[in-house]
């Protein structure tokens, strides 16, 4: 094949892939606590012609190769762990954590998982879970007709019961930090798990070493920019096209030498 034909396809299929993780991003801007993703580009193995430094002669050397690069590839797609925009829903059981921190969820096989999804509800039992049933670990339980739910900053849970003057304290909520939380990782569901790159979990109170506190009756929004995201989403595009254009570029000069020999 062409080089110049397999380079340009190694543009268009890197510019692709980027252009789903735009697409991935755009689609959860709406998503309570995503984080956006980055591409990652690196070139891929050059053919050497000529080593710099070689000898040119006996008494010269090359100030300069030739090295012919072969492409692209995506080599990561990296989470960006930014804080995202608190909003206030008056929710008694909704939690955002303002800082760094992950609140712990029970999968359904036993794992513990990690999210920055503090929308919880409350199921049969009392327990307070995800919207899709998954316990928050350690376990929070409220009492039968709980009047109202007061969460602090530091975690602490105080239900309010019927016939008491001052609420009964529940349990507290935990929060966990990662030395790189990108290398957490995504499984959907908005949910991370822990990984050798991430670094083992770190449990403790929200609001100390350095976590996020807590704060109740509010979410933290998805993190992308849509305007940031469209900008990338037409430089995708443009850059796709270019690659393109080298395509057919290569492929027209393969037609002048095959019909003029």
């Amino acid at each position: 094949m062409n080089p110049a034909l397999w380079v340009a396809k190694t543009g268009l299929d890197a510019q692709q892939i980027r252009l789903q993780m735009v697409s991935n991003n755009l689609a959860n801007a709406s998503t309570t606590g995503f984080k956006k993703d980055r591409a990652v580009f690196e070139d891929l193995i050059y053919q050497n012609i000529r080593q710099p430094g070689a000898q040119a002669t006996q008494d010269t050397t090359l100030p300069s190769g030739l090295m012919l690069g072969t492409g692209v590839r995506v080599a990561a797609s990296q989470k960006m762990h930014m804080q995202g925009n608190i909003i206030q829903t008056e929710n008694s059981l909704d939690i955002a954590i303002q800082g760094s921190g992950f609140f712990q969820i029970t999968r359904p096989n036993g794992d513990i998982a990690y999210t920055r999804d503090g929308s919880f509800q409350i199921d049969e039992q009392g327990r307070m879970v995800t919207s899709d049933g998954m316990l928050m670990e350690p376990q929070i339980t409220l009492p039968e007709q709980t009047i109202s739910v007061t969460i602090g900053l530091d975690g602490t849970v105080s239900a309010l019961e019927p016939g008491n003057a001052a609420p009964t304290q529940v349990g507290t909520i935990e929060t966990v930090s990662f030395v790189n939380p990108s290398g957490l990782m995504p499984i959907g569901n908005n949910q991370f798990l822990e990984t050798v790159s991430s670094g083992a979990a770190t449990t403790g109170i929200p609001g100390e070493d350095d976590r996020g506190g807590l704060l109740q009756g509010a979410l933290e929004s998805s993190n992308v920019n849509t305007v940031e995201e469209l900008v990338n989403l037409i430089e995708t595009q443009r850059t796709f096209e270019m690659n393109s254009k080298s395509l057919s570029t290569a492929d027209q000069m393969l037609q002048y030498i095959t019909q003029n020999i």
